[in-house]
């Protein structure tokens, strides 16, 4: 007998046809390995990324390019020459992503403003994967609204008990 996994059903029939409940198939996903942003402009979306963000541009198979975010990547697919297989409608600026660092968001803020990046929101506190944040909100270059954090944890400090402005 073949293993069949019916997610909408209440059990899960093995491969030796005994009757298991569904929640003991866990897929156990353990991390993001990567994910795609479309982009209008692929340079102009690197030097953006990796001038603002300081993310390191990587290039790789046939010179496709990603951003390296930590022990992950951004690939890098040009609108309208996506590659196969990908998103049903992919949109430059429909993505919204969330960056943390150890940088502290008062430099975070001023350098945001010595590259001439408009803050829409922030500092604001916001809730993460793990815990509280305090956040700053800007746009890319096509318009994706981007996120950087500090993970918080008790009062908020004093050089942000106001709004950016």
């Amino acid at each position: 007998m073949k293993l069949q996994i019916n997610c909408q059903s209440e059990k899960v029939w093995s491969t030796v046809g005994k009757n298991m409940d569904q929640n003991l198939f866990d897929m156990k996903i353990t991390s993001l390995d990567h994910l795609v942003l479309t982009v209008r402009d692929i340079d102009a979306s690197c030097e953006f990324y990796s001038r603002v963000l300081g993310m390191e541009i990587i290039t790789f198979g046939a010179g496709r390019k990603a951003l390296k975010v930590g022990q992950q990547k951004i690939n890098l697919h040009q609108h309208g020459q996506e590659i196969e297989p990908h998103a049903q409608i992919p949109i430059p600026g429909s993505a919204d992503l969330c960056f943390l660092t150890s940088q502290p968001l008062p430099e975070v803020i001023a350098h945001l403003q010595a590259c001439n990046v408009a803050i829409i929101d922030g500092p604001v506190r916001r809730t993460g994967a793990v815990g509280p944040l305090l956040s700053v909100y800007f746009r890319d270059p096509d318009l994706n609204l981007i996120e950087v954090a500090n993970q918080e944890s008790g009062d908020l400090p004093e050089e942000f008990k106001f709004k950016v402005q």
